[in-house]
């Protein structure tokens, strides 16, 4: 099968692009880099440079008629979407629509679009939210990946195109970049191993912090595997069910880190701020559909997930570009 990646250089993405990959596909990545790397591009991927905004990404798309398109490429931070909506929106809704219309130029099989349910049900509450929990968008961010949904929908409609829908929980683990609320595990540790403090963002009857369901990126690319059978439309969560809040992960983080090369005791309390717009208190999904329907589930615990993130950085930094943690 052809498949098309886009922000195929990412985080998520390029995961996203081994996977596909390993399992033998024929795969082309698509990415301008603003955010992706080139070290993270697998070199048995087709690579464009291109901003998923422009007239080359449709004349790319339609000159090479791939099989499926699987939209990764966004902007993904809350905090900078709250900061600049109209950029915000540019990317996720202007660019997203520039790539449906040259895929529904020759009909291509289906999209894999992937959405936000850290962010798109908003608040919601003690329970883990299913797929029919209501969205309730609370960023910018979120508003434009139910404008995505909703423009899928459309789609099909009028087009008859086939789609699936996965709506992420916190994704982390190798390659993830230090930005983002998306991106705290990779703040937590990137600071830690640089011998500098972190700060827990937290509501003032919440000082632990806010309550998140992290999965590991490693089982979320394998999510987007299950995704190409050919009952997989719909919209399915992707995460573990299970809320851990922003101190307990910082705890794992800095416990994991020490393990292997004693921290300073200084770093071990981090520091408290507000939370800070856009920040919801809790959020945690149900994908017990994906099991039932996709044969999808986590197999990465969240200390086991931690654990390989941390081994894969210092793996990483074995030419002895060590990190500066310091056992005083």
């Amino acid at each position: 099968m052809k498949i098309l990646v886009t922000g195929g250089a990412g985080f998520i993405g390029s995961h996203v692009v081994d996977a596909y990959i390993n399992e033998g596909h024929e795969v082309l990545l698509m990415d301008d880099l603003s955010s992706g790397k080139v070290e993270n591009i697998n070199l048995k991927a087709r690579f464009f440079k291109v901003d998923i905004r422009s007239t080359e990404a449709r004349e790319i798309i339609s000159r090479e008629k791939p099989d499926v398109i699987n939209h990764h490429a966004a902007q993904i931070s809350v905090p900078a979407s709250v900061e600049n909506p109209l950029l915000d929106a540019d990317i996720n809704v202007k660019g997203f629509l520039n790539v449906l219309e040259a895929g529904k130029a020759f009909r291509i099989k289906k999209v894999i679009f992937i959405s936000s349910g850290g962010a798109i049900y908003g608040e919601v509450g003690d329970s883990p939210a299913t797929e029919d929990f209501p969205v309730r968008p609370l960023s910018p961010y979120a508003v434009t990946k139910a404008a995505g949904e909703n423009y899928l929908s459309f789609y099909k409609n009028q087009y008859g195109l086939d789609f699936t829908v996965l709506r992420y929980a916190n994704v982390y683990g190798p390659r993830q970049i230090p930005h983002g609320e998306a991106g705290v595990v990779a703040i937590f540790m990137e600071r830690l191993m640089s011998g500098k403090s972190c700060t827990v963002y937290s509501f003032p009857d919440e000082p632990k912090g806010m309550e998140r369901d992290y999965c590991y990126v490693g089982d979320v690319a394998m999510a987007n595997v299950f995704a190409l059978k050919k009952d997989s439309s719909g919209v399915f969560n992707i995460g573990t069910g299970i809320p851990t809040r922003t101190r307990d992960l910082f705890d794992i983080v800095y416990d994991t880190l020490n393990s292997i090369k004693p921290l300073s005791p200084s770093l071990k309390i981090p520091d408290s701020s507000a939370a800070r717009p856009g920040d919801i208190k809790r959020n945690c999904l149900d994908s017990a559909k994906a099991f039932r329907v996709l044969g999808w589930k986590e197999e990465a615990g969240l200390k086991q997930g931690i654990e390989k993130t941390v081994l894969a950085v210092i793996k990483k930094d074995k030419d002895g570009n060590d990190y500066r943690g310091g056992g005083n």
